[in-house]
């Protein structure tokens, strides 16, 4: 079983920019590809960046330039948030690909990012 925990989020003003971190534990070597995901109020979570084990990177058109993702390890990925508008509010996840295939994502709980105008 894999837990994960996110941590970062917060308030912050237009432009500002924010670091959430997500760590695994448990069998953290069942985790392939991982990744952050967000979901805001009346809408459909949505993939914002997610991250290979070997360090492959994808991001969503609305978040590059401005969002990075890495990995350290097995078992944390961060993602740097600088230029933050206020449509980037919505409660960030954290996700973890399973590596063996057929299993559910992990999920975390979520961590809410709030960017004021």
């Amino acid at each position: 079983q894999v837990q994960l925990l996110e941590s970062g989020g917060g308030l912050v003003q237009a432009g500002g920019s924010l670091r959430l971190s997500c760590v695994a534990s448990g069998s953290i070597f069942g985790i392939g590809k991982m990744g952050w995901y967000r979901q805001a109020p009346g809408k459909q979570r949505e993939l914002v960046a997610d991250i290979s084990f070997g360090g492959t990177t994808n991001y969503a058109e609305s978040v590059k330039g401005r969002f990075t993702i890495s990995r350290h390890n097995a078992n944390t990925v961060y993602l740097q948030m600088n230029s933050l508008k206020p449509e980037d509010t919505a409660v960030y996840y954290c996700a973890g690909e399973p590596v063996v295939p057929g299993l559910d994502d992990y999920w975390g709980q979520g961590t809410q990012v709030t960017v004021s105008s």
